[in-house]
């Protein structure tokens, strides 16, 4: 069915029902809650719109693949809300872009070593394909964290979805709000022992030498092919001796500029390349004069989207600006883009920053779907793992997500208030005090850093293990649809898009 005859479906029921739901003369209409046939019109609505979707069946000739790092079910839903309440509704009816996606499933997040994942064996599975211990990037589960020696043997490096890309043609890129050497966007280009050798000063004083991630994007074989890397950490990239555009020195020890190696290096493989700093120079950029563009915003991580000014560019605005360039290659592309600091807000239990940066993740995901036909284009959304902020009381439809449960109405047995938003662990553990709870009322909760109350104190709230959600739409984004591991997502992906060695669409 097409999309029109839903339209005429949905306007005969609202018809039907104005006409046989009335008293007293005043119709009631289908989109009051109150009223059953809204759900039954919300209902059949959604039944006959998956009913009218075919499965497409063709070549993904470009890929976008969103992450949401610690973006937990449980933050979605609280998302829902908090997006919800800033326009002017109760919340919880509100979709966020990707979940009206047609198809969706769930991913187990575990490592080989570890029953709660990190964002790099994570990073490992879902743009390699394969699990591998915690801490570790891009190596498989034969290297432990640290093993600067198996870092070195060529047999334990695994590579996926940004080489396969490459191999066949593809342009690729990486949009990231944290620093483009960080764990998640790591994982679609390097193999490191250890997460944190981010930089050379990051590596052990004794004992052999590995190379850091950031050189590894200059100098790698995969790395130094991407062409578009928009996102933090410019002094991963600069010597102790110099400066940034910020005035901050650079963190490397190597006396290396790994900015103007980096545009040397693409100079001398053919690309015109060009190197921008802030907000101003990614809206001028010229995508007709440039095919590879390295953006580093930010010293360390890019600012919260709640503390950005009008230097720093959104995760929206850099994900458009990457597929304008990127979709210049004639053989499509592969893109690959985070929103990072879901995480890090979590982690700090500052659980309203942590939903403002699912909104603005929510945003970038509507952008590149008005920039793409998703005929050709498969564009997956999902998370690597989750966080243990929990979503909970009883609380009133339209009270404040971010508040006390029921507006401080009903307390808890101890006739204390809670809130609706709580972390199992965490920097947000209040004492009690004369062996009574900590009492809410006295906080500042409108705070953008109030941290959320936390069960067991601990400096950094943890991940959590449950499964994470997996959203598709495109070409085969129904073999997306079920429960599976984690490393199953680039097997599907390169299935789709005909690239990798593995089984594609392309063989049958």
């Amino acid at each position: 069915m097409r999309l029109s005859m839903i339209v005429i479906f949905i306007f005969c029921v609202y018809v039907k029902a104005r006409s046989v739901n009335s008293k007293n003369g005043v119709p009631k209409t289908p989109f009051d809650e109150k009223n059953k046939d809204h759900w039954r019109l919300q209902a059949q609505w959604t039944l006959r719109a998956k009913l009218s979707k075919p499965q497409n069946k063709n070549i993904a000739k470009n890929v976008i693949l969103f992450l949401g790092d610690g973006m937990s079910i449980t933050t979605l839903a609280a998302t829902r809300v908090y997006l919800g309440r800033k326009y002017g509704l109760t919340g919880e009816e509100v979709k966020l872009s990707f979940e009206s996606f047609p198809h969706t499933g769930l991913a187990k997040t575990y490592c080989v070593d570890h029953n709660v994942a990190d964002s790099a064996c994570s990073g490992t599975a879902y743009l390699s394909g394969v699990k591998a211990n915690s801490q570790t990037v891009g190596l498989s589960a034969a290297v432990k964290r640290g093993d600067c020696e198996g870092q070195r043997n060529a047999a334990h490096s695994v590579t996926g979805l940004t080489d396969w890309a490459q191999k066949a043609g593809k342009a690729t890129g990486i949009v990231t709000t944290t620093r483009v050497t960080h764990a998640t966007p790591a994982s679609a280009y390097a193999h490191s022992a250890d997460r944190r050798w981010e930089a050379d000063a990051d590596l052990p004083k004794q004992g052999l030498r590995c190379d850091d991630i950031a050189t590894q994007l200059v100098r790698g074989r995969v790395g130094s092919h991407i062409d578009v890397v928009f996102g933090g950490g410019r002094k991963n990239f600069l010597p102790k001796s110099e400066k940034d555009i910020k005035g901050q020195l650079g963190y490397r020890r190597d006396n290396k500029n790994l900015i103007r190696e980096w545009l040397l290096t693409k100079e001398s493989l053919g690309y015109k390349p060009t190197y921008i700093r802030n907000r101003k120079e990614l809206y001028n950029l010229d995508v007709d004069r440039y095919n590879s563009v390295l953006g580093l915003f930010s010293h360390d991580h890019m600012p919260y989207h709640l503390e950005a000014d009008d230097d720093d560019p959104t995760l929206s605005e850099m994900t458009q600006k990457a597929i304008e360039i990127l979709s210049r290659n004639k053989n499509g592309y592969f893109l690959f883009v985070e929103g990072g600091r879901i995480d890090t807000a979590h982690h700090e239990t500052k659980a309203r920053k942590a939903l403002d940066e699912t909104a603005e993740f929510a945003k970038a995901v509507e952008t590149a779907l008005k920039l793409v036909n998703t005929e050709d284009t498969l564009v997956i959304v999902t998370s690597d793992h989750s966080h243990t902020m929990t979503y909970s009381g009883y609380s009133e439809r339209g009270s404040d997500i971010l508040g006390l449960v029921n507006n401080n109405k009903v307390n808890a047995s101890d006739d204390l208030p809670y809130t609706t938003l709580s972390y199992a662990n965490g920097p947000g553990y209040k004492p009690h005090q004369s062996f009574r709870r900590h009492n809410l009322m006295l906080d500042d909760m409108n705070s953008l850093n109030y941290t959320y109350p936390s069960l067991v104190p601990i400096p950094r709230e943890t991940h959590g293990g449950e499964d994470v959600a997996v959203f598709a739409i495109g070409p085969w984004s129904h073999i997306f649809s079920g429960n599976y591991e984690q490393n199953y997502i680039p097997h599907a992906i390169a299935y789709a898009a005909c690239i990798g060695s593995g089984l594609t669409m392309c063989e049958l």
